[in-house]
């Protein structure tokens, strides 16, 4: 990730301290990005499981230890923590009809609910796990215990891409959605993934989200359902979001470069200027940032949920540990 980038990340996330909760504790990587967040002192965090335990795995992979006793641990051996999160855990899943037993089970033998409790019960702000857990385990805790937000009908992502040597976007900067969630949207969900990346984009770059709704269209330059269906998003959104500055259907060119988005979108307050990049199923946006990635050298970071009542974020199990410390930057300032 740009280096400059990042220690504005750090920096804003350390004015406004945050506690992120990571479960997967006898990771080398994770307690690695533990003690570098410890160092940089830019968010508290909470490691799931017996300190002794932990403490011991690190210092036998030649981890700081000394360093890692600033964290808190919180394990699911403390009976009156436990007791607690059982007693949240059949409340929200009594439906589903979790008992007691169940509830014990699950907080006991599986770190990402205990974490995700831990978030729900608001001991934690937020979590960040997925370097030994599949995209989705790491989902299925956050969406069952942590919900989806109060003015959000649908948890997406997407990635921060750094390019470099870009004048395009917001200095070289976009927000890229849906890249790593939501299969093939229908025009209501496209819609809501625009508003959600809009406020995303407001919350961590800091500045006015101008949101493209991208197409292999412009402006009716081609006919077809996939196009319509962009027509529609854009619509909704603009009526649920009227001071928002968002525009479709959009051709890439036609979103980012300021002389194309001229001559093909006369009069658009979008065309040329676009910095959130929303692409129409996950087959284009995968693509997409992945060619950018690729063959611009540029950084991808994510992919970033959005719309959880709290931010659940999940690791490429290919991770590094400065890619943990990145994520968990990024989740402390999508904490509330």
């Amino acid at each position: 990730m740009n280096k400059g980038f990042m220690e504005g990340i750090y920096a804003r996330a350390k004015a406004n301290k945050k506690r992120i909760v990571l479960p997967e504790t006898l990771e080398v990587r994770t307690l690695e990005a533990a003690a570098k967040i410890l160092d940089k002192d830019f968010a508290d965090i909470i490691l799931v499981g017996d300190k002794d335990e932990i403490l011991s795995y690190a210092k036998a992979h030649n981890l700081p230890t000394q360093t890692l006793e600033k964290a808190s641990f919180f394990s699911p051996k403390e009976q009156v923590l436990r007791d607690e999160l059982i007693d949240l855990l059949v409340t929200l899943r009594a439906h589903k009809g979790m008992d007691r037993i169940q509830a014990q089970t699950l907080l006991t033998h599986d770190s990402l609910y205990f974490g995700a409790a831990l978030v729900k019960s608001h001991k934690a702000h937020g979590m960040v796990a997925g370097a030994i857990n599949p995209t989705s385990n790491v989902l299925r805790a956050g969406l069952q215990i942590v919900g989806v937000a109060a003015d959000s009908k649908l948890v997406s992502s997407f990635f921060i891409m750094i390019v470099p040597d870009c004048d395009y976007g917001f200095k070289g900067n976009f927000i890229f959605a849906d890249c790593g969630l939501c299969q093939n949207p229908n025009a209501q969900e496209l819609a809501n993934i625009a508003l959600s990346s809009a406020k995303s984009f407001q919350s961590i770059m800091q500045d006015e989200p101008i949101v493209a709704m991208l197409s292999h269209s412009t402006y009716g330059s081609a006919a077809h359902a996939d196009v319509d269906k962009v027509i529609q998003a854009t619509q909704i959104a603009k009526n649920l979001a009227p001071h928002l500055k968002i525009d479709g259907e959009l051709q890439l060119d036609a979103a980012i470069v300021p002389s194309v988005g001229a001559s093909k979108a006369k009069g658009s307050n979008v065309a040329g200027k676009a910095n959130v990049l929303i692409f129409p199923d996950l087959d284009a946006g995968n693509i997409g940032y992945k060619l950018v990635q690729r063959l611009a050298k540029a950084q991808a970071y994510g992919p970033i949920t959005q719309g959880m009542s709290a931010p659940v974020n999940d690791l490429s199990r290919g991770c590094s540990a400065d890619d943990i410390v990145g994520v968990v930057a990024i989740t402390a300032l999508q904490a509330k």
